[in-house]
């Protein structure tokens, strides 16, 4: 799953390029998931009364509503964007509003200095109603997601990595770095994911298919553990790669 971000503060087109980047990529053949930040503080999608709403006031959480359409699963609090991408299995989730993901970036904004609230190191393009006027940005593409979305989409596809750990440098920089700064380093071309310890190489978990980041304390009980196991069995040979897959019952 790859993961790309459009932010920028509002009316400065960031709806409209996230509903034309989805489009673009759902036209083709990508699965395509979006997560959207609303900052409104009075935002709920609950009604006062109704019977989810009493569940909740009964001491349920999370609470779902399963209709004949659509379900929708309302928890109790904020979750952290990285525990929101994990319910998606898409090829592509597109963000719009800055969540806090660790992803390229697409900025958008009405004038240089709202761009450069919006600028981190991650950032491959800016885009929304200011491309149609701005000639220049740093050394970043400029790009009208309503009138070149193919050359957009084009540079998503080259720029955007699988899914990146989120971790800070107080967990781990084995890489040189942090998570952010390897995201950052991928997308100049000057790094790439084998770097990372918690993405692949000699420790895997995957759940459905999914690869499931570990620190590297884990990764290294995870190892132990199973070769301990594995290790008195008749069969094992020192050095020889072990899989265990377990099913849901």
């Amino acid at each position: 799953m790859k993961v790309i971000m459009i932010k920028g503060i509002t009316k400065t087109g960031k709806t409209t390029t996230a509903e034309a980047v989805i489009q673009e990529l759902r036209r083709r053949g990508y699965t395509v998931g979006s997560v959207k930040e609303i900052h409104f503080e009075a935002f709920t999608m609950e009604t006062e009364g109704s019977n989810t709403h009493r569940h909740k006031k009964a001491g349920a959480h999370p609470v779902t509503a399963r209709g004949l359409r659509e379900t929708d699963i309302m928890f109790d609090h904020t979750l952290d964007i990285d525990d929101v991408l994990d319910y998606y299995h898409q090829d592509y989730v597109v963000l719009e509003g800055d969540s806090g993901a660790n992803c390229p970036v697409i900025i958008t904004g009405r004038t240089v200095e709202q761009l450069d609230d919006q600028y981190n190191d991650r950032t491959i393009a800016v885009s929304g109603v200011i491309s149609a006027s701005l000639k220049s940005y740093r050394d970043l593409p400029i790009i009208n997601g309503m009138t070149d979305i193919e050359k957009l989409v084009d540079l998503i596809e080259e720029k955007t990595p699988e899914r990146m750990p989120n971790y800070s440098a107080d967990c781990c920089t084995a890489c040189g770095t942090d998570c952010r700064g390897l995201t950052a380093r991928i997308i100049r071309g000057t790094g790439s994911l084998s770097e990372c310890i918690l993405k692949g190489q000699s420790v895997q978990l995957y759940v459905n298919g999914e690869e499931i980041p570990m620190v590297p304390f884990v990764k290294s009980m995870v190892r132990s553990v199973s070769e301990a196991m594995v290790g008195q069995l008749d069969g094992y040979e020192e050095g020889a790669e072990i899989v265990i897959k377990i099913k849901a019952k």
